[in-house]
């Protein structure tokens, strides 16, 4: 269970905020790796034939990309730092890919809109995980089941096609992505306090692991609030 957060001297103060800055830097590149692809395949006709024509391209993205998340989570203390950066650089191209298509079903300033919204909401959980004093493992395992429970309902709303239960979908992601972002940020705070910032490779393995949390909590909360917000094509 995570511990309750423990004040923190100066020293300890500052190799806390290093490691901290440097995943959110990291999550940022990734996100902005996952932006620049998104726009370049959805603005050119030739990519979007290529990857979307062949529905068995497009599950074999996904695949890659559950693939490359699974791998990362499990093995990342045994790469590299090259090898870490290059499968986090790589999973943030491939979403870019697979996320493409939203630019041809909402329109630019919709996804630019809730592209800012998830962002101040995202920092603010963020800001509250970092700064609050109480302990937060109730609300992970609270909301570590609900997203199971979420999986399991978009799955079964594969096949039933219910709009109304699609946007109940939404709202309840919405919270539960909110709540990961708060706890996320939390337990790497903890963790982050157990890393020596002097080993580089350490170091550089921890932040990608931490990036890559809270990448698919922005990453989630924005597709998620997207289908709420969104304004759709004509």
């Amino acid at each position: 269970m995570l511990a309750r957060p423990q004040a923190l001297t100066g020293p300890q103060t500052g190799a806390l905020q290093r490691i901290l800055t440097n995943i959110y830097l990291w999550m940022t590149g990734g996100l902005a790796l996952t932006g620049v692809v998104s726009l370049g395949v959805a603005s050119s006709p030739t990519l979007l034939r290529t990857f979307f024509s062949n529905p068995l391209i497009f599950f074999l993205l996904i695949g890659g990309e559950l693939a490359l998340v699974f791998y990362l989570s499990l093995r990342i203390q045994k790469m590299s730092p090259f090898a870490a950066t290059v499968a986090f650089a790589s999973y943030s191209a491939l979403n870019g890919v697979t996320l493409a298509p939203l630019f041809l079903v909402y329109t630019g300033t919709s996804i630019a809109q809730v592209f800012f919204i998830t962002a101040a909401t995202f920092a603010g959980m963020s800001a509250y995980g970092y700064l609050t004093k109480r302990d937060l493992s109730r609300v992970g395992s609270i909301v570590g089941m609900a997203l199971w429970g979420l999986i399991i309902a978009s799955l079964v709303n594969i096949f039933l096609r219910s709009e109304g239960f699609s946007l109940i979908i939404s709202y309840v992601g919405v919270l539960i992505f909110v709540g990961l972002t708060a706890y996320d940020t939390q337990i790497l705070k903890q963790w982050a306090t157990q890393i020596d910032p002097s080993d580089e490779s350490v170091y550089v393995r921890f932040s990608i692991m931490g990036a890559l949390k809270l990448y698919l909590d922005f990453i989630n909360l924005f597709l998620f609030l997207l289908r709420i917000m969104g304004s759709r094509r004509d």
